[in-house]
């Protein structure tokens, strides 16, 4: 939501813990993509999980030499989010069934080799991705997707340490920032719904969640008196998860990037492995565009590329800095073609994207993450010096 109010305007984002329905699928899909590449680096996924009250489905295209068993891999993510009590509806004893086929011969061709050399690998796909920082938050993220997923992350840890512990694993929350021009200035509005046990009153519910997930998480200096604070408004989320409602891979493709503050080519993440760009790409500019950010040539930067299936090399690259760029976007775009290699074997084997680094993405976004190792979000400093150099 983008609303302008005078010279000030409203933004909202939002973001969902990993008990989420859509979240469990997700985070299935690239559970079974890392144990494929645990044992066979270049095994192709294109990997659906769906999940609904004590049934789940994994379907899709799988070409590997890995043995793995799919129904074990998901039991263990589902044990892993917190799923574990019949009460709850959904748990690892859920029913699961696997279809499963090869990928296409005719998409493998393209990939096996590029349309313009017969040696290197073809974009898995045609698309275009984004990719997107700025100077806003610590992260180098929008300010209303950083401060969600602070919440979220904050209801996870206070259920499994045992802080809260009438949480179940499902939730939300939701932040809306007031701008002044481009400038974060207040917290309009917080939205959390989380769910629990039966037996917890609601005010006693709505309490603790203000004063052990939002308060310590927010900073203090942009909320004021008029900020609006909306905990667990129906009044009850006792059934959650696939047990209320059902889930299904890439369903939360914005909540994985910016939180709809910056573009999305459509593309979702989990279950592909990095031959598809609508994966590797969007890292791949997160990196960059970060890069771009911290190194002071820009406030705010959006990259678009776009592929074509087959082809290795991008048809097309494009930077936007909105105003706040320090040099040309034209001179950026040159900067990037120089440093980076942004056909699919370059993206891959710059962060090392066929091994297991994917399931940890799959819940609580894949940028501008602390509390995890992600390749894709370290700044490559001979290129951050290299682009200062040129301001």
């Amino acid at each position: 939501m983008d609303t302008i109010i005078g010279m000030r305007r409203l933004f909202t984002s939002e973001s969902i813990t990993n008990g989420h329905p859509d979240k469990v699928c997700d985070q299935i899909a690239d559970g079974i993509l890392d144990e494929l590449l645990s044992a066979d680096p270049f095994s192709r996924s294109a990997c659906e999980v769906t999940a609904e009250p004590g049934a789940l489905h994994i379907m899709g295209e799988i070409t590997t030499n890995a043995d793995i068993d799919y129904k074990e891999v998901a039991r263990r993510v589902i044990r892993s989010i917190g799923y574990t009590k019949p009460e709850y509806g959904f748990d690892d004893s859920a029913e699961i069934t696997v279809s499963l086929h090869q990928q296409s011969g005719d998409i493998a061709m393209g990939v096996d080799s590029a349309y313009e050399d017969r040696t290197t690998l073809g974009a898995g796909d045609q698309g275009m991705m984004f990719g997107y920082a700025s100077s806003e938050a610590d992260e180098y993220m929008p300010m209303a997707l950083a401060l969600s997923r602070k919440l979220t992350m904050a209801l996870r840890d206070a259920r499994e340490n045992g802080t809260l512990s009438f949480l179940r694993p499902d939730g939300k929350s939701q932040i809306t920032v007031e701008y002044d021009g481009r400038k974060p200035v207040r917290i309009a509005a917080v939205v959390l719904s989380a769910q629990h046990d039966e037996d917890i009153a609601l005010d006693t519910l709505r309490s603790a969640l203000k004063d052990t997930v939002i308060m310590p998480n927010l900073p203090r200096e942009l909320l004021d008196s008029d900020t609006q604070f909306f905990i667990n408004p129906t009044g009850r989320f006792v059934l959650g998860g696939p047990a209320a409602d059902t889930g299904l891979t890439g369903r939360k493709i914005i909540a994985d990037t910016y939180g709809g503050y910056a573009h999305h080519g459509g593309g979702a993440f989990s279950g592909k492995d990095p031959t598809k760009v609508d994966r590797s790409a969007a890292l791949m500019l997160r990196n960059i565009a970060k890069t771009i950010v911290a190194a002071g040539a820009a406030d705010e930067c959006e990259l678009q590329a776009a592929y074509a299936i087959g082809v290795a090399e991008p048809v097309s690259l494009s930077a936007f800095t909105y105003g706040t760029g320090k040099i040309s976007e034209e001179r950026i775009v040159k900067w990037i073609t120089d440093h980076y290699d942004l056909r699919p074997e370059g993206m891959i084997e710059r962060f090392g994207l066929r091994r297991p680094v994917y399931l940890a993405s799959a819940s609580f976004g894949a940028f501008g993450r602390t509390d995890v190792s992600m390749p894709w979000e370290i700044v490559d400093e001979e290129a951050k010096s290299d682009l200062i150099r040129l301001l």
